[in-house]
């Protein structure tokens, strides 16, 4: 049985006149289960495999590997289906013209699965905008699912589709099923394929070498089967004439949910989180309120997680009005940490844009603040990658010189790691 903890991590005296609450609100789950046993409903899993002409020989070979790893972490008792992908989507298994486009796993299903991905061939151009679609329809499919996630690999770019056309497509999948992506090679684009993992609730990364894919498979998909919990959703209450702000996630990825609100009521906004196995999350939560006088107290937010219809966990925000200096200008350690590491990605992406359209200037300066950032902030994986793409004349003042050879898999593993997070040291 999933047991769910909250924390919260905030200064709650705020000045004469302040009307700004920030907070950090740590979600912890232990007990989860593994995905589709857990009496929350059952479990679909999609393996999105690029196979067009960019693939060639040796990648393809590589991804056929990958997701056949993939296919074995897969829990028997599980739905799943596996879509091969090029300037078109089509079904590679199960071998489905109509009705549910999806079989439970067990010994045969998995070796039948296994073949036909043996059968895979490089051909065409890359629609990853089809993919999607043809995967939401293989879910839709499948009405008794609680819990949908896919894995996707791509090695190009989004060459036979327009962006408009890319676009459309995330926005009809978008809370359909969550996807983790994964690019190999340095031919495709970050930005690109961020776009869908972030309207997916799902991850990005770089797999440099072929060789790589199939460890990195068969570790997604088990931890795909480790969440136990479907789905759960976070909600912020806050007192009438309120603000909230934003609602960001921020461990372990930095994740801006403040546009994705669905109103629950007037004065409730529920933002998706996606399913949950044993982990901790942390979430930044800010709150515009009205001044009161000094002396005064109030209740700021709310935040609670809720799986189906019962709150499962809830943190509460306050705030109490003071004329002690010395209560007021604390800045909290948690808010501080996780105000810099969402700033460090934004000054990575920056950067890299800038980057790669000649703008030295703007990517010295902003890569120069990445630096100072990933220092303060104790986020040594950050400035190991930066080391790989600036070299860094003076730490504290953010003092860099872009480096005039840079391996692209380098920039695109910063680039990829931009949003990853370290926690607070104790």
């Amino acid at each position: 049985m999933a047991e769910f903890s909250a924390e919260v991590y905030q200064n709650e005296f705020l000045p004469d006149g302040g009307t700004d609450v920030n907070a950090i609100v740590t979600m912890s789950c232990t007990g989860a289960g593994e995905a589709g046993r857990s009496g929350g409903g059952e479990a679909g899993e999609i393996i999105i495999v690029d196979t067009s002409g960019s693939m060639g020989r040796t990648k393809l070979e590589a991804a056929k590997i990958a997701a056949a790893a993939a296919v074995d972490q897969i829990l028997d008792g599980t739905w799943f289906a596996v879509v091969a992908g090029s300037h078109q989507a089509y079904l590679a298994f199960p071998a489905a013209r109509a009705g549910a486009g999806m079989v439970k796993m067990d010994p045969s299903t998995r070796f039948a699965a296994q073949q036909a991905i043996a059968r895979f061939q490089a051909d065409g151009g890359t629609a990853m905008g089809t993919w999607l679609v043809l995967a939401a329809r293989l879910f839709d499919s499948m009405p008794m699912l609680t819990q949908r996630h896919a894995i996707l690999l791509t090695d190009g770019e989004n060459h036979n589709e327009t962006p408009e056309g890319l676009d459309r497509a995330i926005a009809h999948v978008t809370g359909k099923f969550q996807c983790d992506c994964r690019g190999v090679g340095v031919d495709w684009q970050v930005a690109e394929v961020r776009r869908i993992a972030q309207a997916l609730l799902g991850t990005v990364d770089i797999i440099p070498q072929p060789e790589q894919m199939a460890q990195v498979f068969a570790e997604l998909m088990q931890q795909a089967m480790g969440r136990g919990v479907a789905d759960a959703q976070l909600r912020v209450w806050s007192p009438q004439g309120a603000q909230v702000m934003f609602v960001r996630q921020v461990s372990p990825t930095v994740e801006d949910l403040t546009n994705r609100r669905s109103e629950v009521n007037p004065l409730t906004g529920g933002y998706p989180t996606g399913s949950w196995g044993d982990e901790s999350r942390d979430y930044h939560v800010g709150v515009r309120l009205g001044a009161k006088a000094i002396g005064q107290e109030q209740l700021a937010a709310r935040v609670q997680l809720v799986v189906g219809d019962a709150v499962v966990a809830q943190g509460l925000v306050k705030a109490k009005w003071s004329n002690d200096d010395t209560l007021t200008t604390r800045i909290n350690p948690e808010v501080a940490h996780y105000t810099g590491q969402t700033e460090l990605a934004e000054a990575i992406q920056e950067g890299l844009a800038a980057k790669a359209v000649g703008d030295d200037a703007t990517a010295t300066t902003k890569l120069g603040r990445a630096v100072q950032l990933a220092a303060a902030t104790g986020n040594e994986e950050a400035t190991t990658r930066l080391r790989k793409v600036v070299d860094i004349q003076d730490v504290e003042n953010g003092t860099v010189r872009l480096k005039r050879a840079v391996d692209r898999a380098d920039e695109m593993a910063l680039d990829t790691a931009s949003t990853k997070t370290t926690r607070i040291k104790g």
